[in-house]
């Protein structure tokens, strides 16, 4: 189904829609959440998140940029664009995605896997250079459940809102109630045919996309936005939940969050200064630590250690020295 961009927005125009907490399961769907890269375009590595949330798959390097954009639909301010940087002739082994993984904790209470699995719908706005059928799936983390499904965008560089409703999976291994990755939602950029199914069917196999989607990475320069992207309980699209920003932000945090330190020594001797902080938002899990952008120091770090609440950071002073930047905290699914 797709409406334009005038009739759509009159379904987004309220501030805080009245449906219930956290009716989408995406977070960051508006891509107003960038912390890595502050709009910076990227070209990213296999399995690297770009904006909040937002992870990328591919087989091949090099092959298409990311970036958090001003261009949006109406009632939006951003939206995650890609850019392929090549025109590359998909193989069959190929895949080029940008995908979303859902928590577990958020997931579970649509009991798929079970006899009551309920059904979903996702929305979202797409915009692209190119026209014709795009393809991006639903799958499990145990990648052996998908659900391919399929969509058209009509007019070149021109928003389009779409809704997909999709079944829930009664069988299948999906993970319960736990931080672990309860599934995984992809859009496909170029996939090849081992990982493409039939669209609109429940499948026991890893499918990305649907056989014979567009391209994205094919053609040299080509363009594909994103944002407001919905996926909620049930058979009908509702308007998109706007949460504020520093709401958005904390959900964003659970999984990476960037943190100044400093530390610093007035004494002539060498020694060791520990700093011990508290993340702003409990971690999914004891984060992945690592310095952070380029930090003004004339002394160097020793050792980070972390859990899902605090980190620490010993710093090895040569003389008066001083460390002052930033840390990061990865834990993402």
């Amino acid at each position: 189904m797709a409406l334009t961009e005038v009739d759509a927005a009159r379904l987004n125009d309220n501030v805080f829609n009245t449906v219930g907490p956290f009716k989408n399961r995406i977070i960051n769907g508006d891509m107003r959440i960038d912390q890595r890269n502050a709009g910076a375009s990227v070209t990213p590595a296999d399995d690297a998140y770009t904006l909040d949330r937002w992870n990328v798959g591919l087989t091949q390097s090099s092959k298409f940029s990311v970036q958090q954009s001003t261009t949006a639909p109406t009632g939006f301010a951003n939206s995650l664009l890609v850019t392929s940087l090549s025109a590359y002739t998909v193989g069959s082994g190929d895949l080029f995605r940008v995908t979303h993984k859902i928590e577990g904790f958020n997931f579970s209470d649509l009991g798929w896997g079970t006899a009551g699995a309920q059904s979903v719908t996702l929305s979202f706005w797409v915009r692209s250079s190119l026209t014709g059928t795009f393809g991006g799936s639903l799958q499990n983390n145990a990648f052996n459940r998908s659900y391919p499904f399929s969509y058209t965008i009509s007019a070149a560089n021109t928003w389009e809102y779409k809704t997909i409703t999709i079944s829930g999976d009664t069988t299948g291994t999906w993970v319960g109630s736990t931080n672990g990755i309860g599934l995984r939602l992809n859009f496909s950029l170029g996939t090849g045919s081992s990982s493409s199914g039939t669209a609109g069917a429940w499948a026991g196999s890893a499918f990305v996309s649907t056989t014979g989607a567009t391209s994205v990475v094919g053609t040299n320069g080509a363009t594909f936005y994103i944002t407001g992207v919905q996926l909620e309980a049930g058979s009908v699209a509702t308007p998109f939940e706007r949460r504020s920003y520093g709401q958005e932000l904390s959900l964003c945090q659970r999984y990476f969050e960037i943190a100044s330190m400093y530390s610093a020594s007035q004494s002539g001797s060498n020694r060791t200064d520990v700093s011990n902080h508290t993340w702003q938002v409990t971690k999914r899990a004891s984060p992945t630590l690592a310095v952070f952008g380029t930090p003004n120091q004339n002394s160097g770090t020793n050792n980070l250690g972390s859990n899902s609440t605090t980190f620490t950071g010993s710093f090895y002073i040569f003389g008066a020295g001083y460390f002052l930047g930033s840390i990061s905290g990865s834990a993402e699914l």
